[in-house]
């Protein structure tokens, strides 16, 4: 199925070869485009993500959410610009209630990072509690996330419950399981990339 849009030819070579990605992997369901879209730009959001939470584990676990939440959001992205500014926006937002939540991390609102477009810019926290209808939608993200985990792989979910549902750290999955502290890395990594995978093949469900 050919697009019913056209690429916007205001928009950089790069931006208009995201588009074309972007609307194979919308109506095609092409599965090689969001591994394209992923492989262009997960290095520069994870370190983006890393000057701002400082955090190596964090920033990977940050990088997967951001790209979960913008496949999920692909109808939205707009032609008007680019799709790296769209998703560094993603990034960002995600990144920012992460850090509000953990209030663990302190950052200047008047710090500037550099997106992926290598642009200039800066945060603003906001302090502001979810309302009913947004913890119901956090709700229902969080039973959608549940659904995909269980399709893993018995030593892979447990990995993951451990890690994102329970919120352990590296260290005490590791003592909790009993496994090298390199293993539990490793095998988590693995896990990431499958739960991937799927909410790449279920995207339109949720």
């Amino acid at each position: 199925m050919e697009s019913q849009e056209k690429v916007n030819e205001n928009l950089s070579i790069k931006a208009q070869r995201d588009f074309k990605l972007v609307q194979r992997a919308i109506n095609q369901k092409d599965q090689k485009a969001y591994a394209e879209l992923m492989g262009y730009y997960r290095d520069s959001i994870y370190f983006m993500l890393l000057k701002m939470v400082r955090s190596k584990d964090d920033a990977e676990d940050l990088t997967l959410e951001a790209f979960g939440k913008a496949f999920k959001k692909l109808q939205q992205y707009s032609p008007d610009y680019a799709f790296s500014t769209w998703l560094f926006k993603i990034a960002s937002n995600n990144c920012i209630d992460f850090l509000r939540k953990k209030r663990a991390h302190i950052i200047s609102i008047d710090k500037k990072y550099e997106d992926p477009e290598g642009g200039k810019r800066s945060i603003t926290l906001e302090s502001k509690g979810l309302d009913p209808e947004e913890e119901a939608i956090k709700s229902q993200r969080i039973k959608a996330m549940r659904d995909v985990v269980q399709k893993l792989k018995p030593r892979y979910r447990k990995l993951i419950e451990l890690r994102y549902f329970e919120e352990l750290s590296y260290d005490e999955i590791a003592q909790q399981m009993d496994l090298p502290l390199g293993t539990v890395k490793a095998q988590l990594f693995r896990g990431r990339d499958f739960l991937f995978n799927i909410m790449k093949n279920t995207i339109e469900k949720y």
